[in-house]
């Protein structure tokens, strides 16, 4: 009888403390990994030709084509970035109000972890035009991450720019080196030499 009780009791305890936590709303990010994942599937079977370009420290520039099968991983960089649409994911982040800008005339929406000690995406961020009577239509991507330790600093900024091109600013730097900078761009449906 006592452990009929005691179950019946802790039951009771753990019904009240489900019932009182309070349940976060839901938040509707725009998953910014969908949007990339439907631009490369789209250049994959596409006919465009891929130009991908590389500038080492502003000293260097190397170009090259790439086959279509390789595209997806040359956009490696922004398929592994967390998506926003997994709730698991969403509640580290934080919507930090879309603006919009004048001079650009783009709504800008970005995404900031909550707690940025944690996360090696700093900033998940989209330009948008606004379209009347309909959604707005997205034309550029950016993101930034960062992984810093003691022994070196990566950051990488990466600027998707739709049915275009994309780019990717890698900076890092060593103890006691100095700061490197590359910067590789590739583009499928504008002139790479832009």
């Amino acid at each position: 009888m006592k452990k009929l009780v005691y179950s019946g009791w802790i039951l009771t305890i753990t019904l009240l403390a489900c019932q009182s936590k309070k349940a976060e709303p839901s938040k509707n990010f725009i998953s910014v990994l969908a949007l990339i994942q439907k631009e490369v599937a789209m250049v994959d079977t596409s006919l465009f030709q891929i130009v991908k370009t590389i500038t080492f420290d502003s000293t260097r520039t190397d170009t090259s084509y790439i086959a279509r099968e390789d595209f997806k991983n040359e956009a490696k960089d922004f398929l592994e970035i967390p998506d926003l649409a997994d709730p698991k994911v969403a509640k580290r982040y934080k919507d930090d109000s879309p603006m919009y800008d004048q001079s650009l005339g783009r709504v800008i929406f970005k995404y900031i972890p909550i707690d940025p000690d944690k996360e090696e995406v700093k900033s998940q961020e989209f330009l948008a035009t606004p379209v009347p009577g309909a959604d707005a239509k997205i034309n550029n991507v950016i993101i930034i991450r960062e992984i810093s330790n003691r022994d070196s600093f990566l950051q990488k900024k990466l600027l998707w720019q739709m049915n275009r091109s994309f780019q990717i600013v890698t900076t890092s730097q060593k103890p006691g080196k100095p700061e490197v900078t590359t910067v590789t761009k590739v583009a499928w449906n504008e002139d790479p030499y832009q």
